[in-house]
């Protein structure tokens, strides 16, 4: 018997799991897939609140998230870089974006740091992570802290009991299945990999009328996207959505015309309408027994990982109190 399970192995469950040991918790992760076969190893993984609602709460997670990942990249975490950013812009943009209290140095762009069509932006540094490298040191700490990874699927929450009196639920959209909640739903996104030309900086347009489009550098790729298309469940590429991405993409930098295809990848976003859903479950108290939700966070799970996982264990550990 465990203190605690963490339900799924995707970012948000190995955060929270490596968080509950931290404050010496003995814990489980039970998951039906491997950390590296889960969605969380086809994200662009840029830190940014990607569709996210500018909530108190939100922007305390993302702050928290910043923090932990800044702190990482300075220690030599693998795959954990800070990198240069630019969110490009149409419109004026007078002020900096709700976001920018977690964001140490954001700053409006100026006429001549931007070209036609666009007017403006943000420039600011933030956390670049690429997920395959970051989730094998994720599960390799949990590991090596003593840390138990069963691989079993479940088809109620109730079963997790089993292993510990306390459970996390972070099965992203398996919650759909597990919790019947009505406003989890996919949001598929597909990328391009394509090797880099010598890119370091990170620039993103969301106001571009063919589609989001974004160019995240790597240490040997560069990741081109994308897509928020709702409620669609096929992760089988699109050789046309494909086209539309890198023609998005090379017209924002020429750079990238002769650019190789490398590699395509697509991934479904665990997207609620009303924001993530981290709580105490109401109705699963009593005995002893608690389940605390951490689920439901789009596209910024990178974004929002750590805040969350540190609010998860706080709100698993009031049951001790």
């Amino acid at each position: 018997m465990f203190d605690a399970a963490v339900i799924g192995a995707g970012v948000i469950g190995l955060t929270s799991a490596l968080r509950l040991q931290r404050a010496g918790v003995r814990v489980a992760m039970v998951t039906a897939d491997p950390p590296g076969s889960t969605m969380s190893s086809v994200a662009a993984a840029v830190w940014y609140p990607t569709r996210t609602l500018a909530q108190a709460r939100t922007l305390d997670w993302a702050k928290a998230t910043f923090d932990e990942l800044a702190r990482q990249a300075a220690d030599g975490v693998p795959g954990v870089v800070m990198r240069d950013t630019r969110m490009l812009l149409r419109h004026e943009a007078a002020t900096c974006p709700w976001w920018a209290a977690a964001v140490p140095d954001v700053r409006v762009l100026q006429a001549g740091e931007v070209r036609a069509p666009f007017t403006t932006g943000w420039a600011f540094t933030a956390p670049s992570v690429e997920m395959p490298l970051y989730l094998e040191w994720l599960q390799r700490s949990f590991t090596e802290a003593g840390g138990t990874l069963i691989r079993r699927c479940i088809d109620s929450l109730d079963q997790a009991t089993a292993w510990a009196p306390v459970v996390v639920n972070a099965t992203g959209l398996g919650a759909l299945a597990l919790c019947g909640d009505a406003e989890l739903r996919p949001v598929r996104g597909q990328l391009v990999l394509v090797t880099n030309p010598g890119l370091n900086t990170s620039v993103r347009v969301e106001d571009n009328t063919d589609g989001y489009t974004y160019v995240h550098p790597r240490s040997t790729d560069v990741v081109l996207g994308g897509t928020f298309e709702d409620d669609r469940w096929d992760t089988t590429p699109c050789e046309a959505t494909a086209r539309a991405i890198l023609r998005r993409c090379t017209a924002l930098l020429p750079e990238l015309t002769d650019a190789q295809v490398i590699g395509h990848r697509v991934g479904l976003r665990p997207h609620r309408n009303s924001g993530v859903r981290l709580e105490v479950d109401p109705h699963a108290r009593g005995g002893g027994r608690r389940l605390v939700h951490n689920y439901g966070h789009g596209g910024a799970g990178v974004t929002l990982a750590w805040g969350c996982a540190d609010a998860a264990t706080a709100l698993a550990l009031a049951s001790h109190g």
